[in-house]
């Protein structure tokens, strides 16, 4: 398939381009710059132009490809809500250059949308339309593409890794480092999902693969790491101490990570990995933060 991609230079993105010309897929990669285009054509794909501020850009990649890969997004948390309209503009565009075919569109949710509630693993079964993490908006947008006839999929995320990046836990890091501390919340025993980029990666070629509309995919290697031992690790390679803060700490010490610290969203990945024969392999989020080399900054 000739599989267009946005986000093709991302953290992601950027991994799934040789998982799919391993495959032999060709994959047109999506970048709004010059150097992203040179990185591009030197990881072998071909370069379009486009943004995510400009649906109709990414619109024109849709349309000239067999198959979709959806992984950009606007990564400024301060400003979720909006990115995650934003995100929704930029799907229905991706839509509308679908319309009539069987050509599948893979997207990028997150986990939480799946919890059943508190303390609950989340599951690829539940889709919660009233769920109020704003990222609803990706999925509710890929259901009314669906209702359309269009072979809408999607990929949930946790936190993903390697020793450079590790989702919500790079900002983390700078919080910590700015602060000479590093903060978990009440007893620290809420839980983050994660999975090695690579183990990502190779997901996302299995599913666009696979091409079954409707499905919901957790991208889940380690279905719950406790915040108190992420902190700890981070607190060890900073060489700063590790303490509690109270929850109506959160929002003063955090600042925009604030609502997200204290959340507990432990979540499983039984159903997808038997239905795509998907087996994590990569480290741990663990080994991975301690390998970490704390005197880079972000």
């Amino acid at each position: 398939m000739r599989i267009f991609l946005t986000g093709a230079t991302g953290f992601i993105g950027s991994r799934v381009i040789p998982e799919l010309l391993q495959a032999g897929h060709q994959v047109l990669g999506m970048t709004r710059s010059d150097a992203g285009a040179e990185a591009l054509r030197a990881a072998g794909a071909e370069v379009h132009r486009g943004e995510l501020e400009d649906p109709a850009s990414v619109q024109a990649g849709a349309a000239q490809a067999d198959a979709v890969i959806h992984t950009a997004f606007d990564h400024d948390f301060s400003n979720f809500a909006a990115n995650c309209e934003k995100d929704a503009r930029v799907i229905r565009a991706m839509g509308e250059a679908l319309k009539g075919s069987n050509r599948p569109l893979l997207i990028t949710s997150g986990t939480g949308i799946g919890s059943k509630g508190p303390g609950q693993l989340a599951t690829e079964d539940v889709f919660n339309t009233a769920h109020a993490n704003p990222r609803i908006a990706t999925e509710l947008t890929g259901a009314e593409l669906l209702e359309q006839g269009i072979a809408v999929s999607v990929v949930r995320l946790p936190q993903v890794h390697d020793t450079k990046r590790q989702g919500l836990i790079t900002p983390l890091v700078g919080i910590f480092r700015s602060k000479g501390v590093a903060a978990y919340v009440g007893d620290g025993q809420n839980r983050w999902p994660a999975a090695h980029v690579s183990d990502v990666a190779r997901l996302y070629r299995l599913a666009i693969e696979k091409c079954t509309p409707g499905s919901r995919y957790n991208a889940v290697d380690e279905e719950g790491i406790t915040t108190r031992a992420i902190v700890e690790v981070l607190g060890e390679g900073l060489g700063i101490p590790v303490t509690s803060i109270a929850a109506d700490e959160a929002a003063g010490f955090y600042g925009w990570m604030g609502g997200f610290v204290g959340m507990d969203l432990p979540a499983s990945s039984a159903w997808t990995r038997q239905a795509l024969d998907w087996h994590p392999t990569g480290p741990s989020m663990l080994d991975d933060l301690r390998n970490m080399d704390y005197s880079r900054r972000a």
